[in-house]
Protein backbone atom coordinates (compact mmCIF):
# COMPACT_ATOMS: atom_id res chain seq x y z
CA UNK A 1 0.00 0.00 0.00
CA UNK A 2 2.67 2.61 -0.85
CA UNK A 3 0.37 5.56 -1.80
CA UNK A 4 -1.50 5.53 1.73
CA UNK A 5 -1.39 8.16 4.21
CA UNK A 6 -3.06 7.04 7.66
CA UNK A 7 -3.04 3.52 9.63
CA UNK A 8 -4.04 3.11 13.30
CA UNK A 9 -1.43 1.36 14.96
CA UNK A 10 -3.83 -1.88 15.39
CA UNK A 11 -6.12 -3.15 12.86
CA UNK A 12 -9.72 -1.99 13.03
CA UNK A 13 -11.92 -5.26 14.10
CA UNK A 14 -15.51 -4.56 12.51
CA UNK A 15 -17.44 -6.53 13.86
CA UNK A 16 -17.47 -10.10 15.99
CA UNK A 17 -18.87 -12.13 13.61
CA UNK A 18 -16.83 -11.20 10.61
CA UNK A 19 -13.03 -12.14 12.39
CA UNK A 20 -11.58 -15.80 12.35
CA UNK A 21 -10.87 -16.17 16.47
CA UNK A 22 -7.56 -17.26 16.32
CA UNK A 23 -7.75 -19.32 19.74
CA UNK A 24 -10.35 -21.59 17.72
CA UNK A 25 -7.82 -23.85 16.23
CA UNK A 26 -6.12 -24.28 12.83
CA UNK A 27 -8.94 -23.31 10.09
CA UNK A 28 -9.27 -23.64 6.64
CA UNK A 29 -7.33 -20.71 4.65
CA UNK A 30 -10.35 -18.37 3.07
CA UNK A 31 -11.33 -18.85 -0.66
CA UNK A 32 -11.58 -16.16 -2.69
CA UNK A 33 -15.76 -16.22 -2.47
CA UNK A 34 -14.91 -16.05 1.44
CA UNK A 35 -13.02 -12.68 0.92
CA UNK A 36 -15.65 -11.60 -1.50
CA UNK A 37 -18.76 -12.32 1.47
CA UNK A 38 -16.07 -10.32 4.10
CA UNK A 39 -15.93 -7.63 1.75
CA UNK A 40 -19.61 -7.42 1.39
CA UNK A 41 -20.17 -7.56 4.91
CA UNK A 42 -17.34 -5.05 5.97
CA UNK A 43 -18.31 -2.73 3.09
CA UNK A 44 -22.25 -2.45 4.47
CA UNK A 45 -21.30 -1.64 8.17
CA UNK A 46 -21.88 2.46 7.34
CA UNK A 47 -20.41 3.14 10.80
CA UNK A 48 -16.92 1.82 9.55
CA UNK A 49 -17.03 3.16 6.29
CA UNK A 50 -17.71 6.94 8.01
CA UNK A 51 -15.00 6.27 10.16
CA UNK A 52 -12.55 6.39 7.57
CA UNK A 53 -10.43 9.54 7.45
CA UNK A 54 -10.46 11.23 3.87
CA UNK A 55 -8.10 13.44 2.38
CA UNK A 56 -8.58 15.30 -0.63
CA UNK A 57 -5.04 14.48 -2.40
CA UNK A 58 -4.21 10.73 -1.54
CA UNK A 59 -5.80 7.44 -0.55
CA UNK A 60 -5.95 6.57 3.14
CA UNK A 61 -6.61 3.47 4.69
CA UNK A 62 -6.98 1.29 7.77
CA UNK A 63 -6.29 -2.28 8.15
CA UNK A 64 -8.73 -4.60 9.33
CA UNK A 65 -8.50 -8.23 10.36
CA UNK A 66 -9.58 -9.83 7.70
CA UNK A 67 -10.86 -13.62 8.05
CA UNK A 68 -8.31 -17.05 8.33
CA UNK A 69 -5.27 -14.91 8.99
CA UNK A 70 -6.14 -12.71 5.67
CA UNK A 71 -4.80 -9.05 5.21
CA UNK A 72 -7.63 -6.49 4.85
CA UNK A 73 -8.02 -3.14 4.13
CA UNK A 74 -10.65 0.01 3.95
CA UNK A 75 -9.52 2.18 1.63
CA UNK A 76 -10.67 5.85 0.61
CA UNK A 77 -10.13 7.07 -3.00
CA UNK A 78 -10.34 10.80 -3.45
CA UNK A 79 -11.20 12.07 -7.20
CA UNK A 80 -9.58 10.82 -10.02
CA UNK A 81 -7.46 8.16 -8.05
CA UNK A 82 -5.85 4.65 -8.81
CA UNK A 83 -4.00 2.29 -8.07
CA UNK A 84 -1.99 1.83 -11.86
CA UNK A 85 -1.29 -1.45 -12.94
CA UNK A 86 -0.71 -4.11 -10.26
CA UNK A 87 -0.37 -7.65 -9.46
CA UNK A 88 -0.93 -9.34 -5.68
CA UNK A 89 2.18 -11.48 -5.66
CA UNK A 90 0.22 -14.49 -6.15
CA UNK A 91 -2.38 -13.95 -3.20
CA UNK A 92 -6.24 -13.97 -4.32
CA UNK A 93 -8.48 -11.91 -2.97
CA UNK A 94 -11.62 -9.41 -3.18
CA UNK A 95 -12.85 -6.45 -3.10
CA UNK A 96 -16.16 -4.31 -2.69
CA UNK A 97 -17.17 -0.60 -3.64
CA UNK A 98 -18.69 0.51 0.21
CA UNK A 99 -19.29 4.33 -1.30
CA UNK A 100 -18.91 6.30 -4.62
CA UNK A 101 -17.76 3.81 -7.58
CA UNK A 102 -14.44 2.63 -8.94
CA UNK A 103 -13.41 1.16 -11.99
CA UNK A 104 -11.51 -1.64 -12.18
CA UNK A 105 -9.66 -2.25 -16.04
CA UNK A 106 -8.04 -6.19 -15.85
CA UNK A 107 -6.25 -8.37 -18.05
CA UNK A 108 -7.99 -12.18 -18.82
CA UNK A 109 -4.59 -13.61 -19.52
CA UNK A 110 -2.19 -15.30 -16.74
CA UNK A 111 1.03 -13.44 -16.80
CA UNK A 112 4.36 -15.10 -16.41
CA UNK A 113 5.33 -14.22 -12.54
CA UNK A 114 9.30 -14.39 -13.32
CA UNK A 115 12.23 -14.00 -16.17
CA UNK A 116 10.37 -10.78 -18.38
CA UNK A 117 10.16 -7.20 -18.54
CA UNK A 118 8.15 -6.46 -21.29
CA UNK A 119 5.00 -7.88 -22.75
CA UNK A 120 3.23 -7.91 -25.88
CA UNK A 121 -0.50 -8.62 -24.88
CA UNK A 122 -3.30 -10.39 -27.56
CA UNK A 123 -6.16 -8.66 -28.52
CA UNK A 124 -9.32 -8.94 -26.43
CA UNK A 125 -7.54 -9.42 -23.25
CA UNK A 126 -9.01 -6.77 -21.86
CA UNK A 127 -11.84 -6.71 -19.34
CA UNK A 128 -13.73 -3.96 -17.38
CA UNK A 129 -15.96 -3.41 -14.34
CA UNK A 130 -18.12 -0.62 -12.88
CA UNK A 131 -18.40 -1.18 -9.40
CA UNK A 132 -20.95 0.80 -7.71
CA UNK A 133 -21.69 0.99 -4.03
CA UNK A 134 -22.29 -2.72 -2.71
CA UNK A 135 -20.98 -4.26 -5.88
CA UNK A 136 -17.66 -6.43 -5.89
CA UNK A 137 -15.01 -9.10 -7.28
CA UNK A 138 -13.03 -11.81 -6.03
CA UNK A 139 -9.93 -12.96 -8.11
CA UNK A 140 -7.24 -15.88 -8.48
CA UNK A 141 -3.69 -15.23 -7.37
CA UNK A 142 -2.28 -14.49 -11.42
CA UNK A 143 -4.90 -11.05 -11.44
CA UNK A 144 -3.12 -7.97 -12.75
CA UNK A 145 -5.41 -4.81 -12.26
CA UNK A 146 -6.03 -1.19 -12.20
CA UNK A 147 -8.49 0.49 -10.00
CA UNK A 148 -9.45 3.65 -10.54
CA UNK A 149 -12.23 6.32 -8.88
CA UNK A 150 -13.85 7.86 -11.94
CA UNK A 151 -15.69 10.62 -10.46
CA UNK A 152 -14.38 13.98 -10.53
CA UNK A 153 -15.75 15.40 -7.67
CA UNK A 154 -16.91 12.57 -5.01
CA UNK A 155 -14.41 9.75 -2.34
CA UNK A 156 -14.97 6.20 -3.35
CA UNK A 157 -14.28 3.63 -0.59
CA UNK A 158 -13.66 0.21 -0.86
CA UNK A 159 -12.91 -2.69 1.57
CA UNK A 160 -10.31 -5.44 -0.25
CA UNK A 161 -9.17 -8.76 1.55
CA UNK A 162 -5.93 -10.92 0.49
CA UNK A 163 -5.01 -14.11 1.12
CA UNK A 164 -2.24 -15.02 2.17
CA UNK A 165 -1.17 -11.42 2.91
CA UNK A 166 0.40 -9.26 0.38
CA UNK A 167 4.16 -11.23 0.33
CA UNK A 168 4.81 -8.35 -2.65
CA UNK A 169 3.07 -6.61 -5.56
CA UNK A 170 4.72 -6.17 -8.78
CA UNK A 171 3.75 -3.06 -10.52
CA UNK A 172 3.57 -2.53 -14.74
CA UNK A 173 3.13 0.19 -16.85
CA UNK A 174 1.05 0.08 -19.96
CA UNK A 175 1.04 1.26 -23.12
CA UNK A 176 -1.23 0.51 -25.62
CA UNK A 177 -0.93 -3.65 -25.91
CA UNK A 178 2.81 -3.16 -23.97
CA UNK A 179 2.83 -4.14 -20.89
CA UNK A 180 6.23 -3.44 -18.75
CA UNK A 181 7.20 -4.34 -14.93
CA UNK A 182 8.47 -1.13 -13.59
CA UNK A 183 8.56 -2.61 -9.68
CA UNK A 184 8.95 -4.95 -7.42
CA UNK A 185 8.03 -3.82 -4.34
CA UNK A 186 7.36 -6.15 -0.93
CA UNK A 187 5.52 -4.86 2.34
CA UNK A 188 8.73 -3.58 4.15
CA UNK A 189 8.59 -1.15 1.47
CA UNK A 190 4.99 0.48 1.76
CA UNK A 191 6.17 2.28 5.29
Amino acid sequence: MPDVRTSPSSPVRPSADLITDPASGPVAPPSAAELLDFARRTAADAELVASLPLDPEGRTWLRLDGPGGSEAWLIGWPPGTGTGWHDHGGSHGAFVSAAGELNEQSLAARLPTEGWKTLELADGVDRERRLPAGRGRAFGPHHVHEVINPSDTEHAVSVHAYYPPLPLMRRYSRTGQTLRLEQVERPEEWG
